[in-house]
């Protein structure tokens, strides 16, 4: 990718003389949204605001600020904001106002592209499963973080990252700088939580392609490029290897934390297999066990009250309601057609999720993915 389809975008760090507002634009799947942030008065100080919905449509509202703060602390809110989002695959839009003035590189905005990398996609498995992947050698097991699918990788000296979806999408500058120190040429593979991408796999290293390697020679490599120990002096903050557990005793003792912890999962992966793109059809290499019941669904309007009504997709194309979910008052409000995550405790046949909680948006998924088929019911006794 060249240098000229890369934008720095960041709220001058000059004296506040305004309007400071910046607008997003996200388009992807049946997606088609906009985020606008802004700095206002109030008080002699300062507020960051946000809005957000579906393009044409109502925005919601909402604030970062619950009180007015000094300039240099509303921008540092409104670029850390800025560069979540950015991260999350929205770009900024023509109109945005700076003052005039555009500073700093907080996040790096790239144009959509499909760069051909899939991910290689696990199967679950039952509880009834689990003892034999615990006791099996050939298996390792690592943390399944909440967060979102991503790839990133140095490419002519630029750093970016790559969805679910193999498209190129912004990475926040601390993810993006720390991936560029480690190498000029690299494509890792991880979970991304908020500004820290978690690294489970490494698949290119200078020049070389690693995915036929088998997982066992990936991970030494990554231990070598990434330690552990924050006293090796090459552990970034933004960038944190995969814990990973060998043997049963290891593999237990993580499991029983995770689940002390209330954790999402176990991930288990055959460590003489290569990274092969896409899911098996049943069954493969890798497999994940999830702690709690967990649906990706569609917003299909927003309520009253924060909170959203949810649907999902027969096999037949209709779509069914399946409730609503409240949305927490740390998360903004998700507009109809977003797709959100929910943990639940089991669902009706026919009807809605029992004890839904939102866990967030998913910009990773199209609503095709949200299928009926996903639900758990509640057991039926005779």
């Amino acid at each position: 990718m060249a240098k000229s389809d890369l934008q720095p975008y960041s709220f001058a760090a000059g004296e506040a003389a305004g309007p400071y507002e910046i607008t997003l634009h996200y388009a992807e799947g049946g997606s088609d949204k906009l985020y606008r942030i802004c700095i206002e008065p109030s008080d002699g100080l300062f507020v960051v605001n946000y809005a957000n919905g579906r393009r044409g449509g109502t925005m919601a509202t909402g604030t970062k600020t619950s009180a007015p703060v000094s300039w240099p602390e509303a921008r540092k809110i409104c670029n850390k904001l800025l560069s979540e989002k950015v991260g999350k695959g929205y770009n900024p839009i023509a109109g945005s106002a700076f003052d005039g003035e555009i500073a700093g590189s907080v996040a790096i905005v790239l144009r959509p592209a499909d760069t051909g990398i899939r991910p290689q996609l696990l199967n679950p498995v039952a509880a009834a499963e689990l003892e034999q992947l615990l006791q099996d050698d050939r298996f390792i097991a690592q943390p399944k973080h909440d967060g979102e699918r991503r790839f990133a990788r140095v490419n002519a000296g630029v750093a970016e990252g790559i969805n679910r979806k193999g498209q190129t999408v912004g990475l926040a500058a601390a993810i993006g700088d720390a991936i560029a120190a480690l190498a000029s040429d690299i494509l890792v593979d991880g979970e991304q939580v908020g500004d820290v991408l978690y690294i489970f796999d490494l698949l290119k290293l200078d020049g070389d392609d690693l995915s036929g390697q088998p997982l066992a020679q990936r991970l030494a490599a990554l231990s070598r490029l990434l330690p552990a120990d924050p006293a090796a002096g090459r552990e970034q903050q933004a960038l944190r290897r995969a814990e990973t557990a060998t043997g049963e005793r290891e593999k237990r003792a993580l499991l029983e934390r995770i689940t002390a912890s209330g954790g999402e999962g176990v991930v288990f992966k055959r460590l003489d297999a290569p990274y092969v793109p896409g899911r098996p059809a049943s069954g493969g290499p890798q497999l994940k066990h999830k702690l709690h019941d967990t649906l990706s669904a569609i917003v299909t309007s927003v309520n009253a009250q924060r909170s959203v009504a949810l649907a999902l997709i027969e096999p037949d194309g209709s779509r069914i309601n399946v409730g609503n979910v409240t949305v927490p008052a740390n998360q903004p409000i998700p507009a109809a057609g977003d797709i959100v995550e929910v943990r639940y405790l089991y669902a009706f046949d026919g009807g809605s999720l029992f004890q839904p909680v939102l866990m967030g948006i998913r910009h990773d998924l199209d609503a095709a993915e949200c299928q009926a088929s996903q639900r758990k019911f509640r057991p039926v006794f005779a």
